[in-house]
């Protein structure tokens, strides 16, 4: 038996919008979100891709033929507003009967739909079957780093001003590219430009305190900041975790882990490896990380 644990709504946010070339959702066996609520609340509106989950005369959960919950990566559930593994709701019967048959941790939304909605209402939908055309061209968001503060992406999503102007309501970016190419986003962000290119010896560390100064100022006031690089993946994780050891006084260690559960395809070059090592000197006093290790 894989076993239950609670999910909070960021980390189910960030699942629905990982992506390579394409969305992750056209993987066939990347996720499975069931919707344990009534089948009529469930017809109102649900979280974008969730399959609604029936219950037969006896009180017995059982899913759509299609899905395959033994060879899925996530499975995660929610129902309506469930917060903790203590109550006997649809969420938890549910979790504790896929448990016996999955290999991974079945994970329940915190707050369920109600939470997961409330702060994410652009991720809500009424459409129930999609093709793996869909799939494929599933709209992703940036990255979710801090709730509701801090987030990450590459240079295509931080041009679609729908998302970052109507749906996330981000304040500032932090634009490190050699050119200026966000100068035209549309909105009222203020843009900072870090001209840096994304190879080993590029010089990413003298930027660190201006960077982490900017991103500490907006949100300390509760506003959201946008970190953008060109794929989304060396420069703009580089200085995410820089600023995770100099906000929340991680170890790279730490800032490392916490950066890949939530962009597991995130990769600073070696160059910045090491800066990141050197940064972590002067924000602790010492080299705690050992950056020789394979995880790096």
């Amino acid at each position: 038996m894989a076993g239950v644990m609670m999910f909070e709504p960021l980390e189910l946010y960030n699942l629905l919008n990982q992506s390579s070339r394409v969305s992750r959702l056209a993987e066939i066996n990347y996720l499975c979100l069931i919707d344990a609520r009534e089948t009529q609340d469930y017809n109102v509106s649900h979280i974008i891709t969730a399959k609604n989950v029936k219950m037969d005369s006896e009180s017995t959960f059982f899913l759509p033929e299609a899905i395959e919950v033994d060879s899925m990566q996530h499975v995660v559930i929610y129902d309506g507003d469930t917060s903790c593994l203590q109550e006997q709701g649809r969420a938890v019967e549910c979790a504790q009967s896929l448990a016996k048959v999955s290999l991974y941790p079945v994970r329940i939304v915190k707050g369920g739909f109600q939470r997961f909605s409330a702060l994410y209402p652009f991720l809500r939908t009424e459409k129930i079957i999609y093709t793996i055309l869909e799939l494929e061209n599933f709209k992703t968001y940036p990255v979710e780093i801090i709730a509701g503060l801090l987030y990450t992406c590459d240079q295509k999503q931080a041009m679609d001003s729908t998302s970052i102007n109507k749906d996330l309501k981000i304040s500032a970016v932090i634009s490190i590219s050699e050119s200026n190419t966000l100068e035209s986003l549309k909105g009222n962000q203020s843009i900072l430009n870090i001209s840096v290119a994304d190879s080993a010896v590029s010089d990413l560390y003298s930027s660190f305190e201006r960077i982490c100064s900017f991103i500490g100022s907006y949100i300390n006031m509760g506003s959201r900041v946008l970190i953008v690089s060109r794929q989304g993946r060396s420069r703009c994780s580089a200085v995410t975790i820089a600023f995770l050891m100099h906000h929340l006084k991680y170890t790279l260690e730490e800032a490392w882990t916490y950066m890949l559960k939530c962009k597991p395809s995130m990769r600073p070059n070696t160059g910045f490896l090491q800066q990141l090592s050197d940064w972590e000197l002067h924000t602790r006093g010492t080299k705690v990380t050992d950056i020789s290790d394979p995880r790096f």
